[in-house]
């Protein structure tokens, strides 16, 4: 029973957070059961264009080490920001929200391969909060019970929470750094004299995961009423 009620509010959760959740949990997994290995899913340019193993474009977002303490703390804020956002600035928004994923994605790999890293996926939780840090800045954070402080402050709090863990400083730089160009190009130039929206959804992505809107114009048809029917 327990489970069931747990799968039943895993299934409420929304989409993009419960997917790739779910998909870091797998992977490693599926590393720890050895059915795969960190060296099969981490980040290398020459397998990826020489051998044409693209899967590793994503598979270095999945990966967060073995199990331990320092991935059910990655978990903890992938999972917690994650669906903030989702519910919240990106609510009925889920093409733009995928968008965010894929522009913060490429630009990482992009800027990673300057710095050799093989793992982005803490730089892309890096990025989840920095975006949700930016976007309430009003709201008060109790960081473990230890420091309550202002949103803004959360991401450079996780760095240095993560750096106690052992864990590179780079790629938190790396995921804030990112989460940066994402929310001045998307919240910031717009608003500036002169500024617009470079960041535009793809159509197709609004197609694939986006309701279609509702014609203000339409008018539904009257209740039918009990009785004979009209051939």
């Amino acid at each position: 029973m327990a489970w069931q009620g747990l799968a039943t509010e895993f299934l409420q959760v929304p989409a993009v957070t419960r997917t790739y959740t779910a998909a870091c949990v797998l992977t490693t997994a599926a590393v720890q059961l050895e059915l795969l290995s960190p060296f099969q899913l981490y980040f290398n340019p020459h397998l990826v264009f020489r051998k044409f193993q693209v899967w590793r474009l994503v598979t270095n977002f999945l990966f967060f080490g073995p199990l331990g303490f320092s991935f059910f703390f990655n978990m903890l804020f992938v999972f917690r920001y994650c669906r903030m956002l989702e519910e919240g600035s990106f609510r009925g928004r889920r093409a733009d929200f995928v968008f965010m994923f894929l522009f913060g994605g490429v630009l990482m790999i992009l800027l990673g391969l300057l710095g050799s890293l093989f793992f982005l996926g803490q730089a892309l939780t890096a990025m989840l909060v920095y975006v949700w840090s930016r976007r309430s800045p009003r709201v008060r954070v109790n960081f473990f019970g230890l420091l309550t402080f202002q949103a803004p402050f959360l991401p450079w709090a996780l760095m240095g929470f993560s750096m106690l863990l052992g864990n590179s400083i780079l790629v938190d730089l790396l995921g804030i750094a990112v989460g940066h160009v994402y929310y001045f190009l998307e919240d910031v130039f717009p608003d500036q004299p002169g500024g617009k929206r470079l960041l535009l959804t793809p159509g197709f992505l609004k197609l694939l995961l986006d309701a279609p809107p509702e014609d203000p114009n339409y008018l539904p048809l009257p209740e039918e009423q009990p009785g004979p029917q009209q051939p």
